[in-house]
């Protein structure tokens, strides 16, 4: 069994089907991939054997970073970061055509998906995005119009990013086990040519004032939001 620290919402894969399953989704095969939050290396370990042409991990345990510095100490397409993915200058090592992997702890997985969702560049260099989510968080990120789940999630990221495959991951699969269901989630990135947002901060900040209110307070809301503009 293994034992993920609370303060850093660990829980890990365990499943091979599952992990399968995840890399599966996408070529592997000469690309670069950037794997968020690798644990003790399952999906690096299936990652690898599709022989991709680099792989960057980010792990901010650091007996999990030492652990992983052993374990791929022959691999010289590898590189290991110990960096909390939150501070860490994730765009920057982004090549074109890379596929990023995430299994987030569910703790922080909004804000890291929020920070891929910043990047300054766009459309950007990475062409997938797999993450998995807690299920609710999930629901939540693909919610339609006028559903229970639309909202500033995915008003924002259904603006940056469109849904290519989702599955549901049972809690078995996990050790330590959770207490709730995960989905993974394949996105591409998309150019929205509707219409353009220079910055996506101002349409967080909408989003933010319009969703924090009950419906009846719409007015003030937008009152707040237009009060400099004639």
């Amino acid at each position: 069994m293994m034992f993920g620290k609370k303060s850093l919402g660990q829980n890990f894969l365990i499943d091979k089907n599952i992990i399968k399953k995840i890399v599966n989704l996408v070529k592997i095969k000469d690309k670069d991939i950037i794997e968020i939050g690798p644990g003790y290396g399952a999906l690096t370990d299936e990652i690898l054997k599709k022989k991709p042409k680099q792989v960057n991990i980010i792990e901010k345990d650091i007996s999990l970073y030492k652990e992983l510095k052993t374990k791929y100490s022959n691999f010289q397409n590898l590189k290991i970061y110990n960096n909390d993915i939150l501070d860490f200058d994730l765009e920057k090592i982004v090549k074109k055509n890379t596929i990023i992997f995430g299994n987030l702890p569910y703790n922080i997985s909004s804000q890291i998906l929020v920070k891929i969702l910043r990047f300054k560049k766009w459309p950007p260099n990475f062409k997938n995005l797999i993450f998995m989510f807690q299920k609710e968080l999930g629901e939540k990120i693909l919610g339609k119009y006028l559903s229970r789940n639309y909202g500033r999630l995915s008003i924002l990221s259904s603006f940056r990013l469109k849904l290519v495959d989702k599955f549901l991951v049972s809690q078995n699969c996990f050790s330590p086990r959770p207490k709730v269901v995960s989905m993974v989630i394949l996105f591409k990135p998309k150019q929205n040519r509707l219409y353009k947002i220079k910055n996506l901060l101002s349409l967080e900040k909408v989003t933010n004032i319009l969703f924090s209110k009950k419906r009846k307070m719409i007015n003030k809301s937008l009152k707040k939001i237009l009060k400099k503009v004639k």
